[in-house]
This record gives structure tokens, C-alpha cells and sequence, in this order.
């Protein structure tokens, strides 16, 4: 079959690939204020800078003649797809966002959303994690989804409480060392 009569989806479904980021049912877009606003600036620049260099490029491609074998043009259509995509997912997410202030938290004593809580596994190593919304939530940073099970487990606990995590080996008991509350 010609190329003139398929369309080309790249593989990705209509809510830009962003699957993994799905809500479960019934839960709230919560996020910090922090967090909301990366994703607002992260809709700028796609909006602002990104798209505009894309276009341009595309543009300048366009001209050149035969667009079935001019890669500029191409890969900048394909980039221009990715970027509109990501925009309607980004607005989509910031729409239904629910900003929670963590400094706003009045029950500073147990852990709740935007808690930077400190814990000690079964073997005594201490480690730290800010819990968060899931469109912000970066393990690299040691920011976790306030519905991953780690989070799950540490909501609503005191410091000196221990509480059960589900891991994939099963269950694992975690000690809350400390509790903290700003908006990073």
C-alpha cells in the first residue's frame, strides 16, 4: 500500500503516550505549588520556544522542494506532533490539578501530602523522600507519588511509628525518623 494512503501515529495513543501517568480512578490531581508550576512553565517554553524553532525549521524544509525524502522536514513534523501532544496532556493535567500548599499543613506532626519524611528500613538505613503529586514526582530527587506504596505506608504515621510497605519481596517494615513540611 502507498504511504499516501497511512497514517502515521508513531505508535502513540491520543493522550500523548502518557499512560503510565494515568489517575486511578477516583483520585484527585493533587500537586504543590512548586510542581504546578513547572508544569506551567514547562508548557511556555514547549509553547514559546520549542514549537516556534520547529516551525521554522519545518518551514525552511518545506521550501526545499520534495518533502518525501527531506528528513528536516520529517523528523520536524514528527517533532511538531510530539510537542502539540505533550502541550494537550500538560493542560489537560493542569486543569484538573488540585494544588495542595504543604506549608499550609496544620497537623505538622504526621505525614501527609508534601511531607518530607525520613525512614529507616528493616536494616537501619535511613533515606528521604518528599511526597508529591504524581505529574511532579522525580525519584531522582527522591520525590515520590503521594499513591506509590512507600507514600501509601508512610501517610498518616508519626515520627517512631513503624509501618508496613508493600514491596515486591512482600511486606517490609520502615521506621518514620522525621517529619518535615516546606514547599521545595
Amino acid at each position: 500500500m502507498s504511504k499516501a494512503f497511512t497514517k502515521e501515529t508513531d505508535g502513540d495513543d491520543e493522550d500523548g503516550g502518557e499512560a503510565a501517568a494515568a489517575l486511578p480512578a477516583g483520585v484527585k490531581n493533587y500537586i504543590t505549588p512548586a510542581g504546578l508550576a513547572r508544569l506551567q512553565a514547562e508548557v511556555r517554553q514547549l509553547q514559546a520556544v520549542e514549537r516556534p524553532k520547529v516551525v521554522e525549521i519545518v518551514s525552511w524544509a518545506a521550501g526545499n522542494g520534495d518533502r518525501s525524502e527531506n528528513g528536516d522536514y520529517i523528523y520536524g513534523k514528527r517533532r511538531l506532533r510530539e510537542i502539540d501532544r505533550r502541550v494537550r496532556f500538560l493542560l489537560k493535567r493542569i486543569e484538573i490539578a488540585v494544588p495542595v500548599d504543604p506549608r499550609q499543613q496544620k497537623n505538622r506532626a504526621q505525614v501527609f501530602f508534601g511531607a518530607t519524611v525520613t525512614y529507616a528500613n528493616g536494616s537501619g538505613v535511613e533515606q528521604t523522600v518528599r511526597i508529591v503529586g504524581i505529574d511532579e514526582a522525580r525519584s531522582d530527587r527522591g520525590e515520590v507519588s503521594w499513591v506509590s506504596p512507600v507514600a501509601r505506608a508512610l501517610l498518616k504515621a508519626r515520627e517512631g511509628d513503624v509501618v508496613q510497605v508493600r514491596t515486591p519481596g512482600g511486606l517490609e517494615p520502615i521506621e518514620v525518623v522525621k517529619i518535615a513540611y516546606s514547599d521545595a
